[in-house]
């Protein structure tokens, strides 16, 4: 298989494009905006999916499902939410087609016009909210602890695959509760939950912390996230979890009475990650060979080749694989044997490497003599020859080292791409120049940090929940400020 990627130096953006395509990821779809997700990108997705799932459910949390389409009305009742998604919705406004008379083909039914237009969701907080309303009446029908897997759909302008796409697959919490103070720590119990997926699942060391006002989600009273560094130094905002107050209780009437008989609002949070982590998972670890997938979330993580010359040969090999395969499966490892005689074996190689296989074994005839075979690891292409006995444990150890290594080499990438600054003409020469994540002071005024995005194109991504109080002067206004906040461009 000859080279199909552009290199990350060339071409940033293009190698992020080609690796999504050539790798059978997912593709552009025939509705604008839109992707296929294909069966190797969904089978990732599913191992997400299965993790997070595992990981709401041990947190008391339980699945539902909810309607994508949500009256028009329901979104005029909470202002702020209303205004933040007002430019994004969909709207149908009419439920049936027709042929047109004069022959121009399929034309809407005028008559068939909605007596109230319903948007497509791009996110659930009213329809859920209107249906907690006959779900709630008590405190002891509190906490309710709902997630649901959806697809939402935001009408974005300027898409890329995975990171922004008019649809996209995500999972969103809904939670109810009886005071604040449980709701508040339910936001925090999400955002660490994420970042516990994240460096542990996907091998992506994150900054944890809270939004700005003008970065908040709307309709909340806080937004935590956790924001991970790219290859290119760019920041990607991989997860959020809000603390709602009583602003949806009260805009769908959502109240319960407590142990004291008294009637009060219900405390509310919400929370997400989406197919967005996709992206994440290819920029944070990939080459210009193809993906680097960490071996918990790899479909595959070993695959065996076989090299052969005819039959004869091959029939001798496969006696051999097929153990070897059938050993590494009884131990709950994902392995494939492949055995197609339809591409050569360093043809398999690369389709491999470029796929993100974490561990690939080639055998051959003069292994079958030695009781030997060869081991490739995806993330430094190092090979070894080693025993067919205790190849379990062999390739069990090789995928924790793996796992450890590029968690440790995108760490290392993050702090050597970290400045801290009190200049602003440096400030300016690094997200020009060199790129990565700053930490800087900052006034806490909208009206600088919009400037700041303006001359810099750089926005505050958090306010780190882990920030040490530290008196200094605005980056841009001079301003008297107490704390440093993570300044980086953004996807």
């Amino acid at each position: 298989m000859a080279k199909v990627l552009t290199t990350r130096k060339e071409n940033y953006a293009q190698w992020y494009n080609d690796l999504v395509l050539k790798a059978g990821l997912a593709e552009n779809s025939a509705v604008r905006g839109c992707m296929v997700i294909k069966p190797y990108g969904y089978a990732i997705w599913e191992k997400m999916q299965y993790e997070l799932d595992k990981m709401f459910k041990a947190t008391g949390h339980t699945n539902a499902y909810f309607p994508l389409f949500i009256p028009k009305s329901y979104f005029s009742r909470e202002a702020s939410h209303v205004e933040g998604f007002a430019k994004e919705c969909a709207v149908v406004t009419h439920y049936r087609l027709k042929n047109d008379p004069e022959g121009h083909g399929v034309i809407v039914d005028p008559d068939a016009k909605l007596e109230e237009e319903l948007v497509i969701r791009p996110t659930s907080e009213t329809i859920i909210w209107n249906t907690y309303k006959n779900w709630i009446q008590s405190y002891r029908d509190l906490p309710l602890l709902i997630n649901q897997w959806a697809n939402v759909v935001r009408w974005e302008m300027r898409t890329r695959l995975f990171l922004r796409t008019a649809e996209f697959l995500w999972q969103e919490g809904h939670t109810a509760h009886s005071t604040r103070e449980e709701a508040i720590e339910e936001t925090l119990k999400i955002i660490d939950l994420y970042s516990d997926f994240a460096e542990k699942y996907m091998s992506i060391p994150v900054i944890r912390g809270i939004k700005t006002e003008s970065e908040r989600f709307a309709g909340a009273l806080e937004t935590y996230a956790i924001e991970a560094m790219m290859q290119d130094g760019k920041a990607l905002q991989s997860g959020t979890s809000h603390f709602l107050g009583q602003n949806f209780a009260k805009a769908f009437d959502v109240r319960f009475t407590d142990k004291n008989g008294k009637l009060d609002w219900v405390w509310a949070t919400s929370w997400g990650v989406s197919t967005r982590l996709m992206g994440a998972l290819i920029m944070a670890h990939s080459d210009d060979n193809g993906l680097i997938l960490p071996p918990k979330l790899a479909p595959i993580q070993v695959v065996i080749v076989p090299i052969y010359k005819g039959d004869q040969q091959l029939g001798k090999i496969s006696e051999t694989a097929t153990r070897i395969e059938n050993e590494l499966a009884a131990s709950g490892l994902a392995v494939k044997y492949d055995s197609r005689d339809t591409q050569t074996p360093g043809w398999k190689f690369a389709e491999y490497e470029l796929k993100g296989i974490p561990v690939r074994i080639a055998l051959g005839p003069r292994d079958i003599e030695n009781n030997t075979l060869e081991i490739a690891r995806r993330d430094t292409l190092l090979k070894e020859t080693v025993p067919q006995d205790n190849i379990v444990s062999r390739v069990k150890e090789l995928l924790q080292n793996m796992e450890e290594s590029i968690f440790s080499k995108a760490l290392r990438f993050r702090e050597e791409n970290t400045y801290k600054t009190d200049d602003y003409e440096e400030f300016k020469d690094i997200m020009d120049n060199r790129s990565g994540f700053v930490f800087a002071h900052w006034d806490g005024s909208a009206k600088t940090e919009t400037l700041i995005k303006e001359e810099t194109k750089a926005t505050v991504r958090c306010i780190p929940v882990e920030a040490e109080k530290e008196k200094g002067k605005c980056i841009r206004t001079g301003k008297p400020s107490s704390i440093r906040v993570l300044f980086a461009k953004a996807y």
